[in-house]
């Protein structure tokens, strides 16, 4: 089993440049930087991938690409151009979103839910002839809103270059969140941490301690072979002083619960 190393995703910091995130990275000790699609490496543009590929090379950071994509509402095309941003970024992974955003799991029709998995499928099989790996955001208002219409979709989608992503819905009981990687943490590669209450207030990472030390020394077995990556997302009040403080509890969490 791979043990989880720290990250960041960059869609906490939507208003700084990549040279400065690049800097926060490296200062804050992380391993990798999952960069936002709609914010700092739009699909498309592969200038900018190019040159944040270049950033990260010679920071020595590994990359993902978060993208937007988000089957049925997005087709093959534009995941085509998502993949080639990812490509040319120099990512091992692409995240996306499994079915219309915004839209809650027990509003699809079984055909709709067949043909997101359709797609979804579609998109494994073609990043996987480009060596990447394709996950899917877990995320309230998607076809991962629940554990149950999660683990389904996996099964609809039935594709061996397809995972999971993780992240607790804002104020999830630990008890209820060690339900859910148990249930689902076999097909999970990365996950999203940050410390939100129900109200989707932010509060410092250290105030959850306790939480993640469980969560992430729970983590099951994963058929995911890659390295694994722990991505803080938004901090309290986008302040990069309290991203550093995160950071550095990530990283001590890590090494408590022996995954670092």
């Amino acid at each position: 089993m791979s043990g989880f190393e720290p990250g960041l995703c960059t869609v906490t910091f939507r208003k700084i440049g990549v040279e400065k995130i690049v800097d926060l990275a490296v200062a804050a000790r992380l391993a990798a930087i999952e960069w936002a699609g709609d914010a700092h490496v739009p699909p498309g543009d592969l200038a900018i991938a190019r040159t944040v590929a270049r950033l990260c090379e010679r920071a020595g950071l590994s990359a993902s690409y978060g993208s937007y994509v988000a089957p049925p509402t997005s087709d093959l095309s534009d995941f085509m151009r998502a993949l080639e941003s990812a490509i040319t970024l120099g990512a091992s992974n692409i995240r996306i979103w499994p079915g219309t955003r915004q839209r809650d799991s027990r509003d699809y029709s079984t055909g709709e839910r067949r043909a997101v998995a359709e797609a979804i499928r579609d998109m494994g099989a073609e990043a996987a002839r480009h060596g990447m790996t394709v996950s899917l955001e877990y995320h309230p208002q998607s076809l991962t809103d629940d554990t149950d219409s999660a683990r389904r979709l996996i099964d609809e989608i039935a594709h061996e270059n397809v995972y999971l992503y993780w992240q607790p819905r804002p104020g999830l009981p630990l008890e209820e969140a060690l339900t859910e990687i148990g249930e689902i943490g076999e097909h999970v590669s990365h996950v999203h941490v940050f410390a939100w209450d129900r109200d989707r207030n932010r509060f410092p990472l250290r105030s959850a301690a306790d939480y993640w030390r469980r969560v992430l020394g729970a983590m099951p077995a994963s058929r995911w072979t890659g390295r694994r990556f722990a991505m803080l997302e938004f901090v309290a009040n986008d302040d990069p002083t309290v991203f550093l403080e995160d950071a550095a509890t990530l990283r001590r969490l890590l090494e408590q619960s022996g995954r670092g």
